[in-house]
Protein backbone atom coordinates (compact mmCIF):
# COMPACT_ATOMS: atom_id res chain seq x y z
CA UNK A 1 0.00 0.00 0.00
CA UNK A 2 1.30 3.40 -0.96
CA UNK A 3 0.05 6.62 0.78
CA UNK A 4 -0.85 9.44 -1.30
CA UNK A 5 0.29 13.06 -0.57
CA UNK A 6 -2.80 13.93 1.06
CA UNK A 7 -2.87 11.01 3.36
CA UNK A 8 0.91 11.50 3.87
CA UNK A 9 -0.43 15.47 4.74
CA UNK A 10 -3.46 13.67 7.15
CA UNK A 11 -1.09 11.33 8.88
CA UNK A 12 1.41 13.90 10.21
CA UNK A 13 -1.36 16.25 11.30
CA UNK A 14 -2.80 12.84 13.29
CA UNK A 15 0.46 12.63 14.87
CA UNK A 16 1.27 16.25 15.80
CA UNK A 17 0.35 15.26 19.51
CA UNK A 18 1.54 11.87 19.73
CA UNK A 19 5.07 10.88 21.56
CA UNK A 20 7.45 8.93 20.27
CA UNK A 21 7.03 4.92 21.60
CA UNK A 22 10.16 3.72 20.35
CA UNK A 23 13.50 5.08 20.41
CA UNK A 24 16.63 3.81 17.83
CA UNK A 25 19.53 3.93 20.30
CA UNK A 26 23.65 3.01 19.87
CA UNK A 27 22.25 -0.92 19.23
CA UNK A 28 20.77 0.65 15.82
CA UNK A 29 17.88 -1.69 13.98
CA UNK A 30 18.28 -5.15 16.58
CA UNK A 31 15.55 -7.15 16.58
CA UNK A 32 14.61 -6.15 20.02
CA UNK A 33 13.89 -2.89 18.14
CA UNK A 34 12.09 -4.16 15.54
CA UNK A 35 9.65 -6.34 17.38
CA UNK A 36 9.35 -3.04 19.68
CA UNK A 37 7.89 -1.12 16.21
CA UNK A 38 6.14 -3.78 15.15
CA UNK A 39 3.95 -4.19 18.68
CA UNK A 40 3.85 -0.94 18.84
CA UNK A 41 2.24 -1.06 14.92
CA UNK A 42 0.11 -3.76 15.64
CA UNK A 43 -1.28 -1.90 18.76
CA UNK A 44 -1.63 2.13 17.29
CA UNK A 45 -1.29 2.17 13.80
CA UNK A 46 0.30 5.53 13.79
CA UNK A 47 3.56 5.81 15.61
CA UNK A 48 6.49 8.03 16.23
CA UNK A 49 10.39 6.60 16.14
CA UNK A 50 12.87 8.65 17.68
CA UNK A 51 16.53 8.31 16.54
CA UNK A 52 18.88 8.99 18.72
CA UNK A 53 22.34 10.84 18.24
CA UNK A 54 24.00 7.82 19.29
CA UNK A 55 22.55 5.66 17.18
CA UNK A 56 25.20 3.77 14.03
CA UNK A 57 22.20 5.06 11.40
CA UNK A 58 21.24 8.63 10.51
CA UNK A 59 17.76 9.62 10.61
CA UNK A 60 17.45 9.46 6.63
CA UNK A 61 19.34 5.84 6.43
CA UNK A 62 16.68 4.92 9.45
CA UNK A 63 13.79 6.39 7.35
CA UNK A 64 14.85 4.22 3.97
CA UNK A 65 15.25 1.37 6.17
CA UNK A 66 12.83 0.84 9.18
CA UNK A 67 9.35 0.84 7.41
CA UNK A 68 10.40 -1.58 4.73
CA UNK A 69 11.93 -4.07 7.59
CA UNK A 70 8.47 -3.38 9.88
CA UNK A 71 6.05 -3.72 6.61
CA UNK A 72 5.45 -0.33 7.51
CA UNK A 73 4.82 3.42 5.39
CA UNK A 74 6.88 6.36 6.23
CA UNK A 75 4.73 9.17 7.01
CA UNK A 76 6.70 11.56 7.49
CA UNK A 77 10.76 12.59 8.58
CA UNK A 78 10.61 15.49 10.68
CA UNK A 79 14.24 16.53 12.51
CA UNK A 80 14.68 13.30 14.55
CA UNK A 81 11.42 11.53 14.28
CA UNK A 82 10.06 9.46 11.85
CA UNK A 83 6.21 8.57 11.33
CA UNK A 84 5.10 5.51 10.43
CA UNK A 85 2.03 3.77 9.57
CA UNK A 86 0.53 0.45 9.48
CA UNK A 87 -3.49 -0.45 9.16
CA UNK A 88 -4.95 -2.32 10.86
CA UNK A 89 -6.01 -5.36 9.03
CA UNK A 90 -9.37 -5.81 10.71
CA UNK A 91 -10.07 -3.21 12.67
CA UNK A 92 -8.35 0.32 11.62
CA UNK A 93 -8.39 2.66 14.39
CA UNK A 94 -7.34 5.81 12.12
CA UNK A 95 -9.76 6.70 9.37
CA UNK A 96 -7.69 7.56 5.77
CA UNK A 97 -9.17 9.75 3.25
CA UNK A 98 -9.47 8.98 0.18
Amino acid sequence: MSLSGKQKRFLRAEAHGLEPVVSLGKEGLSESVLEAVRDALSTHELIKVRVQESSPLDRKEAAETLPGLVKAELAGLIGRILILYRRHPNKPKVPLPS
